[in-house]
């Protein structure tokens, strides 16, 4: 019986989004001496504006053991792994996620935090290498420096892709990723196949945190930053000078992209030096001149979706974009992600998809754009995995309903939703 990893009774799932760090001191050891002194100082005074890191399940993030007992209850084969515990020298506020150096000084410490993650990382997956994958974390500011770490990076083995921030346009100190300044970054990204990835969680420097609205502001745009980049990208001319080029938002959403591809796939071609349009014209310039493929043809060619949490509503995402392009993702450590109830996640997500599409966003394509080893990972998911029968069995009446801002799922997934959990009706 044939046993490859797109025939077996089971389904290989590759989370394209879960979250790991290391425990705030352990850190120190991956920072450079001449900064520990320093260390000590931050270190004493930090306080994690996170709860889910101050409580005893925050060792999910670092202890190998315990994670991987979840993740197999899970029956998550792969994981590509996002920050999530708090790098050294960062700030103490909600945005810490959006925040990038303001200042000479502070880039030099934060950068050597960010270092100090990457190379936690490379231990990390060390512990489970055919099963994790870890991202190069960089900040735009430097570009040589960036270089460098994706170099280094790349030699590891060990990641899968490089994680940009995005950066508003006005930002006072770092230029918005449309600028030529980061040729060299796609172009070596492109020359390694390396994968360029972008997570939700980006916002405008200059936002005032001491507001009774702020936080309220801070959570409910911070996705709609990160969705500027891909126009940005296209305009930029990225995706032509670049066409083997990956990027990856995740934890995004994929419905906004319909509607930003409808809009650019009317005006581009009308902005054009060739068009004559004296409105639209004046707007172009001469990377719009240089595309040569449409907005549309350009993300279906070079654009990869971390779908995390998939719902039902984005099945119709999954024809728009195509199969090969979008991936599941658990958010695991995160409270509102699918664990423990990733498997009750599938069935009422896919169960009416086909098997072979399934198995694509379960695993092929997040094989392919972060370099997980199938054929390894399949006897892994021969003991672990959910059965392909039982995805595709419908879920039913859970007797439970999330709020809508958790897509309406009918299963608690993670702690947030089952704080939420109403009381269980007669029929479960």
């Amino acid at each position: 019986m044939s046993t490859t990893w797109d025939t077996i009774d089971r389904y290989v799932v590759i989370s394209a989004d879960t979250h790991a760090g290391a425990e705030m001191r352990e850190y120190k050891q991956y920072l450079p001496s001449r900064y520990h002194e320093e260390f000590e100082r931050w270190a004493a005074t930090y306080i994690s504006p996170f709860d889910d890191l101050m409580i005893a399940t925050a060792k999910r993030n670092w202890d190998s053991e315990f994670r991987m007992a979840e993740v197999d209850a899970d029956g998550v084969s792969g994981e590509i792994l996002f920050p999530n515990t708090v790098p050294p020298f960062f700030p103490t506020t909600p945005n810490i996620t959006i925040s990038l150096p303001r200042t000479r000084e502070e880039l030099e410490l934060r950068w050597a935090g960010v270092q100090a993650h990457n190379r936690w990382q490379v231990d990390f997956t060390s512990l489970a290498p055919t099963r994790r994958r870890g991202l190069i974390q960089i900040f735009p500011h430097d570009i040589d420096l960036a270089l460098a770490e994706i170099r280094w990076g790349a030699e590891q083995g060990c990641f899968g892709g490089v994680l940009i921030p995005a950066v508003s346009p006005g930002d006072p100190v770092v230029e918005p990723l449309f600028h030529t300044r980061y040729e060299p970054v796609w172009a070596l990204c492109q020359d390694l196949d390396i994968s360029v990835v972008q997570h939700s969680g980006a916002g405008s420097p200059e936002m005032p945190m001491d507001q009774p609205a702020s936080n309220a502001v801070l959570i409910t745009e911070m996705v709609s930053w990160a969705h500027r980049t891909i126009p940005h990208l296209i305009l930029a001319g990225v995706f032509e000078r670049y066409p083997r080029l990956r990027f990856v938002p995740t934890e995004q959403g994929t419905m906004f992209v319909r509607m930003q591809l409808g809009m650019l796939d009317a005006m581009v071609p009308t902005m054009k030096s060739s068009a004559g349009n004296r409105t639209y014209g004046m707007f172009g310039g001469s990377s719009v001149d240089e595309l040569t493929l449409s907005a549309t043809e350009y993300v279906r060619r070079n654009c990869y979706f971390g779908a995390s949490s998939f719902s039902p509503m984005e099945s119709s995402m999954v024809d728009f974009l195509g199969e090969d392009h979008l991936m599941w993702g658990s958010d695991y450590p995160h409270e509102e992600g699918t664990t423990p109830h990733t498997r009750e996640a599938l069935r009422w997500a896919l169960f009416d998809q086909p098997v072979a599409r399934c198995r694509k966003l379960l695993a092929g394509n997040a094989a392919r754009v972060y370099g997980f080893d199938l054929e390894a990972l399949t006897p892994i998911a021969e003991k672990i995995g959910p059965l392909v029968a039982e995805t595709h069995t419908a879920l039913g009446d859970t007797g439970y309903r999330a709020p809508w801002a958790f897509g309406g799922r009918p299963f608690e997934g993670g702690l947030a939703l089952a704080r939420l959990a109403p009381a269980r009706s007669s029929a479960t």
